[in-house]
């Protein structure tokens, strides 16, 4: 049986974030060896994550979803993030693509009705995700979600059990000041996007750099519309090894 609860309170009273954050990774390394992927977004933040683990569990599977709507900079990123890291990158795409989609069901971003931009999120996200995971036998999900992040995120504990697999969060109590300083000390290379006012970036149609009147990062995102695009949710789809719908 996984002891999730003295594990998040065992966290939660060490200081040093990094040592904590890999603490944690080595844990989930013993406990789901051979079961364990991380995934990453090759977004702003993505590389603190990548390496962190990168120093534990090299070689790990990583799982980036490519929606075919992601900005040239997020791919190139990508590339480099992988040479550099020696990343063993696993690509987790939908089985429609773009093109088909928008014969479909049309520009599903630009609708106002949040049914369809949870439609566009489980077709371009979720479902690949499920897929991707249950192809490599996943146990356990390493993700770099931080709870300042959003209202959902801040609820989470850095383990979390969800219907099919342990969710492992392990820079859950990071600021992105933490973040940002991690980067520079370890000299990671940087977002292309972040040098043109980009904090948090998705998919390029929905994607904008932070404002001085927006409250949050995640206004920046399908027009603060909406906060998760379904992956982190802790709910069964009733398939697969039960990623969260795309539903909040």
């Amino acid at each position: 049986m996984i002891r999730s609860a003295n594990s998040n309170s065992q966290l939660q009273r060490r200081p040093n974030k990094p040592h904590a954050a890999q603490r944690l990774i080595a844990w989930t390394g013993l406990r789901f060896s051979g079961r364990v992927i991380m995934s990453t977004s090759f977004g702003i933040q993505s590389a603190v994550t990548l390496h962190l683990v990168n120093q534990v569990m090299p070689r790990l599977p990583v799982i980036w979803v490519d929606t075919g709507y992601l900005p040239e900079e997020t791919h190139a990123y990508a590339k480099t993030l992988t040479q550099h890291l020696n990343l063993n990158l696993h690509v987790a795409k939908s089985d429609i693509s773009p093109a088909e989609m928008e014969e479909r069901y049309g520009r599903l971003w630009e609708s106002d009705s949040l049914d369809d931009l949870n439609a566009y999120d489980r077709i371009r996200k979720v479902e690949p995700m499920n897929k991707a995971l249950s192809q490599l036998n996943a146990e356990a999900w390493i993700s770099g979600v931080r709870a300042a992040q959003t209202d959902f995120r801040a609820g989470l504990k850095h383990v979390t059990r969800s219907p099919c697999l342990y969710r492992i969060h392990p820079l859950l109590d990071w600021t992105s000041e933490d973040v940002s300083r991690y980067l520079r000390l370890h000299g990671l290379p940087r977002h292309p996007l972040e040098a043109d006012g980009f904090t948090t970036v998705g998919d390029a149609h929905s994607s904008r750099p932070l404002e001085a009147s927006d409250k949050s990062d995640r206004d920046t995102r399908f027009c603060g519309r909406k906060q998760e695009c379904g992956l982190h949710l802790n709910r069964s789809t009733g398939r697969g090894v039960g990623v969260g719908r795309s539903d909040a």
